[in-house]
This record gives C-alpha cells, sequence and structure tokens, in this order.
C-alpha cells in the first residue's frame, strides 16, 4: 500500500498529463499529423484547466467544508489531548542541511498546537510521522518536528512522538501503541482541512474517540474565477486528486 500510494501521488499531479500528451504528439506527429495537432490541443487546454484555480477549489472546499472549525481560545478542558498528523516540516534531506527546524505550506498543523497548549496547558500532545517519502533520508518527520517543538519550549512528558508511520493508516495503528495512550478517551486530531475526511474515518475505524480539528485550509468561502496561476494550481489539483483517490483506496482496502 505504502509504494502503491506513492505511485498514485505521482498519477494525480496534472502536470505529468499534459507531459504524457506532448510526448505523445511527438511520437505520432510525424506519421499522423491530425491526431498529433489533436494531442498538442488537449495539452494546452489541460494546462488552462490546471491553472484554473476556481476548480480544484470546487473539490478541495467539499473536503474542507466537513468539520467545523476551531479557535485555539476554545475550552477543551473535557479532551485528553491532540494527536498531530506529520506532513508539516520540510524533508530530511532539506533538514540536514539546516540547523533551524523548518515547515512547509502545512505549517499550521504544527502552530496552531502551540498556540491551542497556550489557552489548554494540561493537554498532552502526540506527534506522529515516520518518513513518509519513498527514498527519504536524515531525520524522522517525528524528530524534525521535535526540533520545532523544543525551540518554542514544548517538551518533557507532555509531547510524546510516533516516528515509524509512513502513512494515514500507520498513524492511527501505531500512535494508538504508545506508552500511556487510551485512543477511547477524547482526543482533538490536528491535520490540513482537506485531509480531515479521510483522517477521522481511519482514526475512528482504528478505534480512536476523535473529534476533528482541522487546520491548513486553502480555501474560501468562495473563488475568484478570474484566479489562474499555474503552480497554486496544479498543487490544488494534486491535493483533492490525492485525498479522493486515496478516501476511494482505504474504503476498498476496508481502512476507513
Amino acid at each position: 500500500m505504502f509504494i502503491a500510494s506513492k505511485i498514485l501521488a505521482l498519477v494525480t499531479q496534472p502536470l505529468l498529463w499534459v507531459f504524457i500528451l506532448l510526448l505523445l504528439s511527438l511520437l505520432v506527429l510525424r506519421r499522423r499529423p491530425r491526431a498529433g495537432h489533436w494531442l498538442v490541443g488537449t495539452a494546452l487546454l489541460a494546462m488552462v484547466l490546471t491553472a484554473w484555480k476556481p476548480l480544484p477549489e470546487l473539490l478541495l472546499r467539499q473536503l474542507e467544508s466537513r468539520y467545523p472549525e476551531f479557535v485555539p481560545q476554545a475550552d477543551l478542558s473535557g479532551y485528553a489531548g491532540l494527536v498531530v498528523l506529520g506532513g508539516a516540516t520540510e524533508s530530511g534531506r532539506t533538514q540536514m542541511a539546516h540547523v533551524q527546524p523548518m515547515l512547509n505550506e502545512a505549517a499550521e498543523r504544527m502552530t496552531s498546537t502551540v498556540a491551542v497548549l497556550r489557552y489548554n496547558p494540561t493537554l498532552r500532545v502526540l506527534f506522529t510521522g515516520g518518513e513518509g517519502a519513498l527514498m527519504g533520508i536524515g531525520q524522522s518527520e517525528a524528530e524534525r518536528a521535535k526540533m520545532f517543538f523544543d525551540s518554542l519550549g514544548l517538551s518533557g512528558p507532555q509531547v510524546q512522538y510516533e516516528s515509524a508511520s509512513r502513512n494515514t493508516y500507520e498513524n492511527a495503528v501505531l500512535t494508538a501503541k504508545l506508552p500511556g495512550v487510551d485512543p477511547t478517551q477524547r482526543w482533538l486530531l490536528v491535520t490540513s482541512a482537506w485531509h480531515m475526511p479521510r483522517s477521522m474515518a481511519t482514526f475512528q475505524k482504528a478505534g480512536w474517540n476523535v473529534t476533528a480539528y482541522p487546520v491548513d485550509f486553502r480555501t474560501g468561502a468562495d473563488s475568484d474565477w478570474l484566479d489562474f496561476a499555474m503552480a497554486g494550481g496544479a498543487s490544488d489539483w494534486q491535493n483533492a486528486l490525492h485525498e479522493l483517490v486515496g478516501l476511494l483506496a482505504y474504503k476498498l482496502t476496508g481502512r476507513l
């Protein structure tokens, strides 16, 4: 499943489709000019649709709107703590070259956790994340997360780290095995809003009593219908398609 997920991650990159269409056009252009021109036109159309951000935002908004948003000031005294999913740190390869902790575009998974603890300082934190890259090197994500939390003074027995998981399913199963962790207690599940539907279903199937604490929202209440951005659109498409395919794959394999 881990290797299959990496293949799916590659397939859900829309710019890969454009590349394949252009490559096919080069292969057939001499013998079948009409087919070659059709493939080039299709590739150009795919590029336009990829850059038109309102389309992937429609899909992301459907994923992000399934659970209500919390504010850090909320009274969370009835919860045992927060389960924070990995995915917010830079790669181990990048971190190896630097001494400062490094976060990526999903940084709210980490920063929101710290904000919550300002108002609910007795909550525990369970960070779960090993190495999600197929050919990753350097520190595990749990080690990289520890660098960040330690730099802000969040350390000691209040924070536990699970460093062997490689995907959402393993996050749920392996974190439940941490010493002193009772998954039947009430826990907040912290991850990106667009990733929350699959995460919640997976954790609940694994026996966790979790409440969604979505962060890292990528869409607003509506879209700018004139918003074109090649890089931003491709990223939104990849996130949306990856999650939709992931939901289907997890459902077919009984993981949610």
